[in-house]
Formats: C-alpha cells, sequence, structure tokens
C-alpha cells in the first residue's frame, strides 16, 4: 500500500485468516506477543492436536517476513516442534491474541535520500531459560528501511 512516505508492506487478510482459522477471530487483543513473566518448566503431557499446532505455527512463520514485531515469540515456538507439550499452546494463543490488535502493523519502506547502513546487534549468552542456548540477533537498515534481520535464536 504506498503512502505519502513510501510504502506499506502488510499482510492483514492473511492474519486474519490465521485468526479463523484458529478459531481466534473474536478473541481479545493483548500488547505484547509473548508473556513478560518467567515461565516455569514443568513436564507438560505431549499435545494432542500436533498437526493443527503445526499449521497455526508454520502460518505465523510466513508472517514473520513483514512482522518483525513477532519474529523471537515465534522463534521461541518453534525450537518445540518436535515435541510440543500443553505448555507450548498457550504461548502460540498469546501471539495470535496480540496479533488481534495489531492486523494492520507490517513493515514500512520509507522514501529517503540517505545511502547510510545502520547495523544494531544483541547477543545473550546462556540466555535460553529452556536449554541455555546463547542467542544473537542483528538488524541492518538502509536509510530508515530494514533491509536484514536475524531475530530470535
Amino acid at each position: 500500500m504506498p503512502t505519502g512516505m513510501g510504502l506499506m508492506l502488510r499482510q492483514h487478510k492473511y492474519t486474519l485468516d490465521i485468526l479463523t482459522r484458529a478459531g481466534m477471530l473474536s478473541c481479545k487483543p493483548v500488547d505484547t506477543p509473548i508473556s513478560t513473566s518467567k515461565a516455569t518448566i514443568l513436564p507438560d503431557p505431549l499435545f494432542s492436536n500436533a498437526t493443527r499446532f503445526r499449521q497455526i505455527v508454520s502460518a505465523l512463520q510466513y508472517l514473520t517476513f513483514m512482522r518483525l514485531d513477532i519474529c523471537f515469540a515465534v522463534n521461541n515456538i518453534c525450537q518445540f516442534m518436535h515435541a510440543l507439550t500443553d505448555f507450548h499452546w498457550p504461548a502460540v494463543k498469546r501471539i495470535l491474541y496480540y496479533l488481534k490488535g495489531t492486523t494492520t502493523h507490517g513493515l514500512h519502506i520509507t522514501r529517503s535520500s540517505s545511502f547510510t547502513l545502520h547495523g544494531f546487534t544483541n547477543a545473550d549468552w546462556a540466555g535460553s531459560v529452556y536449554d541455555r542456548k546463547s542467542t544473537g540477533d542483528y538488524l541492518v537498515f538502509f536509510g530508515q528501511t530494514p533491509i536484514l534481520w536475524k531475530l530470535g535464536n
């Protein structure tokens, strides 16, 4: 969608389709895609409908191409696709609640005369509460437009 300052890339209809497929089109939105409280890892039974879970999470993965704001949360869930438990489904629902309130968000490509490259990076040594793995992220801008990123693990 063209704007006065550039181009806005968003997947509004696709986001609504995911919410419909998950049966959460009328859910109440939340402000963040991931819980801000510390998770307690308990041994939970395997999730009963792994196929549905994987379909929803795969759709969310595709959505991350235009939605940098959900990359970290979706990546965290994807790490458990091989052994999904009842503990993980509320985290997926949290992402869907967040999407409900942000269906018009997307990637804004701005018109600019600047040819400046800016890069940002972040690292967390052994910061995962699940497996103590380290994480690293980066984001590169050309002018004011993000052109390259790795967010999540």
